[in-house]
């Protein structure tokens, strides 16, 4: 699954440590969901969606084959 948190981040002026502390995960956990290692709970990605002012579906995509 692709993902926009790096770049919205970034819109932000967020670094991994306080997205984190934002949404009450580790930096590890942003730093592996930002590079496809994990996928987010979906309570944690309509956090992360509401923080960023954006849709779920816009900050996650689903890669079909």
């Amino acid at each position: 699954m692709k993902n926009l948190i790096k770049v919205e981040r970034a819109r932000h002026n967020l670094t991994q440590a306080d997205l984190a502390k934002k949404v009450d995960v580790s930096r590890q956990t942003i730093y592996a969901i930002e590079n496809n290692k994990f996928n987010p709970s979906v309570t944690l990605a309509i956090k992360m969606a509401r923080l960023f002012e954006v849709t779920v579906e816009y900050l996650f995509d689903i890669e079909e084959d």
